[in-house]
């Protein structure tokens, strides 16, 4: 019986985006017809919600307020996602992903029809609560305060059932709350699209700024797939060199031979070639688990090519090409180190790359967000204040 509902699911679907194929899906929004045929289990899960989004929507003729409504969509998505994910892991950030595709497919497709205006703004309130960006809210009795980021899937083209380790770790840190020496800490989380144009649009400057500005978090983490064991990475660099393409499919035009500058707000972005990350990084090293944890210091400029670099003074006279990498895991440390030493300059700030997975690994997943907690607790227990983070500069 749930075969057959799920094939008609997928069935009725792909009737409705054939109906539809002359409106401009985004890339993104384009690969849901073959995500359906591949993985109907994964993209029902949350689609009564997409539902009630789309039935609110064929009955709305006016953008007026619409907006609002289209938030509560969001966030009751992501508070659904994260719910789950907690109470019953799968180890699984897919379902959030493809149904945050289909509601703003439906969204666009009912603007397309109506002729609206807003489209934009309609769609800056639907991904940014479904991506928990709109509801980080620490409790008032929280003695430390952590907030972690993960990533979108991506590089679907390769692989289109493809999970993101950081992804899942977001989803089941949401909300986690621990006694630690006497002190209740208190884990936020927030998911971040793999798309160069949110990065130059200022997407992460508007999260992390006014949490930085404000003292509102005592740990910051950005955590994004990478390589065979878990690296930390100790010097993000300013430029992007990586020559994959986005979730849009997008490419920077940048290599190893001409690294280029991301932008914010139409400018290039301004600051030094490369920073520090200022996470106790000597106690997080020592986490149990499958992984090694490396404290990665190598980095690639144009001057003197590959080296393992041991100080930002070191780093002075150097043109970055990579840091922690040249892609968007790398522009999220950087950026987030960047406002760190203009706004809270003590706070401990860095980026975590977890092992890779091919596709959907769930048990490998798993001891990566095991060994995550793992590091977070030697964070926190390493300095009362976690204020005081290892200079290691």
């Amino acid at each position: 019986m749930m075969r057959t509902m799920l094939a008609l699911t997928c069935c009725c679907f792909l009737l409705t985006a054939k109906a539809n194929a002359a409106l401009p899906d985004t890339v993104e929004e384009q690969r849901l017809e073959a995500a359906w045929q591949l993985m109907p289990q994964v993209l029902s899960r949350f689609e009564p919600l997409v539902n009630n989004l789309r039935l609110e929507l064929q009955h709305t003729e006016t953008s007026h307020d619409l907006a609002p409504r289209l938030r509560q969509h969001g966030e009751q998505l992501w508070y659904q996602a994260t719910y789950q994910a907690r109470t019953n892991p799968n180890y699984d950030d897919r379902a959030l992903y493809w149904a945050r595709l289909m509601m703003t497919q439906s969204v666009r497709q009912w603007c397309a029809s109506q002729s609206c205006s807003q489209l934009a703004i309609l769609l800056e309130a639907l991904e940014l609560s479904s991506r928990g960006q709109l509801s980080i809210r620490f409790a008032k009795d929280s003695d430390v305060r952590i907030l972690l980021t993960g990533f979108d899937p991506f590089l679907l083209d390769r692989n289109l059932n493809q999970s993101n380790p950081s992804g899942v770790t977001a989803l089941m840190l949401d909300g986690w709350v621990f006694q630690q020496d006497g002190r209740q800490i208190e884990v936020q989380t927030a998911m971040i699209p793999v798309r160069f144009a949110d990065f130059d649009q200022g997407m992460i400057e508007q999260l992390l700024r006014p949490l930085l500005q404000e003292q509102s978090v005592d740990l910051l983490l950005t955590v994004s797939m990478g390589r065979e064991h878990f690296d930390l990475e100790h010097f993000p660099g300013r430029r992007r060199s990586a020559e994959a393409p986005d979730n849009l499919n997008v490419y920077t035009g940048g290599n190893a031979d001409n690294p280029v500058l991301p932008l914010l707000d139409g400018k290039p972005l301004a600051g030094p070639e490369f920073v520090a990350y200022s996470l106790p990084y000597t106690a997080m090293m020592q986490a149990e688990g499958r992984f090694n944890i490396n404290d990665n210091r190598s980095v690639t400029t144009l001057e003197r090519g590959e080296f393992a670099a041991q100080s930002l003074a070191e780093l002075a006279d150097q043109t970055a090409v990579q840091g922690g990498g040249g892609y968007l895991s790398n522009e999220i440390s950087y950026r987030s180190i960047l406002l760190r030493d203009r706004y809270a300059p003590a706070l401990p700030v860095g980026h975590i790359h977890t092992p890779r997975i091919a596709a959907f690994e769930p048990d490998t997943t798993a001891a990566i967000v095991g060994q995550i907690k793992a590091m977070i607790r030697l964070a926190v227990a390493s300095t009362p204040a976690i204020a005081e983070p290892d200079s290691g500069k």
